[in-house]
């Protein structure tokens, strides 16, 4: 467990907590009343998607974007007060790094000039989805954002609320690694696969608790994964590997199995007027290879870098017994000097005494 917080900074994280979750709540409050016309989705644009729709269409949704700068001014606040408290040991930066980052693509998933085309261009749809699953998930992970809870809150609160949640039994069943792996590849499937799918594409908020549902079974999913926090199940490198690695199968086979369809799956896509662009089945067709080729690059990417995380551990590990090595050989040879010395006294000592 990290050092403990002095007392003035428990002080004001007790009185300024409150405060902000209070604030916090109210603005969410006020962000849900009006992001309801706001979020609706619009008219079908009068062409497809360019470069610079892409770019510069962006829609700021009220409550997406109130949650993604609380997040990240909250984030900063946190380092900043931990690492005023521990000088010696702060946050390392690429965690705020990593954390900034799957902020910034949950804001280009959902906030960008992609979120015109999501319900207007399958294909659109299914690059939100990897954004949000398999770029912003990992990233959220690696930023270690339980471990800077634990470093920030007071010791008492961390001690009666954080730590037994974390090892609640909830907690322990939920992000047990095969059913947070069976969560992640169920949602997949059953969205694609039931009437949610056209529901959210019919209603904003059905749509929000989408994304709300791809975003958080990845986090669980990611969460034993990428191992920088702690939780209540610890997996080796080489089964973090291997658990990653089988989602890429699985990844592959909804992939083929929308792109074999004969037919568009869903209704909103099927009976959509937009007069431009593939048809309804092409564009499916499309989502498709988006999901196979670049869910299963991305898969890749984190299996390398999970057995490049590997070897730096094994790495580490070496250097490590081979410095306890060398240090119990130079204690040793220091022992044996001493021996040597003192039986040469007691081989003098007659000598002397003669």
């Amino acid at each position: 467990m990290m050092a403990m917080s002095p007392a003035p900074l428990i002080s004001v994280a007790r009185g300024s907590v409150p405060r902000l979750v209070a604030a916090l709540a109210l603005a969410l409050g006020v962000a849900a009343v009006l992001a309801g016309p706001v979020a609706a989705h619009g008219e079908v644009p009068g062409g497809p998607p360019d470069a610079a729709v892409l770019l510069l269409g962006w829609s700021w949704e009220p409550l997406v974007t109130i949650a993604l700068v609380v997040a990240g001014f909250g984030w900063l606040v946190a380092v900043r007060r931990v690492n005023r408290a521990h000088p010696a040991n702060p946050v390392p930066r690429r965690r705020t790094v990593a954390w900034l980052g799957g902020l910034a693509t949950i804001a280009v998933a959902l906030l960008s000039g992609i979120e015109r085309y999501d319900t207007v261009l399958f294909s659109v749809h299914m690059v939100q989805h990897l954004l949000l699953s398999l770029v912003a998930a990992p990233l959220l992970a690696l930023a270690a954002p339980i471990t800077l809870l634990l470093r920030l809150a007071p010791p008492d609160f961390r001690r009666r609320r954080i730590l037994p949640f974390l090892h609640s039994r909830v907690m322990r069943a939920v992000t047990f690694p095969v059913v947070a792996w069976l969560l992640f590849a169920g949602v997949m499937w059953a969205a694609h696969f039931s009437p949610l799918f056209d529901a959210a594409l019919e209603d904003p908020l059905v749509h929000d608790l989408e994304h709300a549902l791809f975003l958080g079974t990845a986090l669980l999913f990611w969460w034993p994964a990428v191992g920088a926090d702690p939780g209540p199940w610890r997996m080796s490198h080489p089964v973090r590997a291997m658990y990653v690695f089988l989602q890429m199968p699985q990844n592959t086979f909804l992939a083929v199995a929308l792109l074999g369809a004969r037919a568009p799956l869903y209704a909103h896509y099927a009976t959509l007027d937009r007069g431009w662009g593939q048809t309804p089945l092409e564009d499916q067709q499309t989502a498709a290879g988006i999901m196979w080729f670049g869910g299963d690059l991305l898969f890749l990417g984190a299996i390398l870098l999970l057995v490049l995380g590997w070897m730096r551990h094994d790495e580490r590990r070496t250097t490590h017994e081979d410095r306890r090595a060398d240090e119990l050989r130079a204690a040793l040879r220091d022992r044996e000097a001493r021996l040597a010395e003192r039986l040469a006294e007691e081989r003098a000592r007659p000598v002397e005494g003669r």
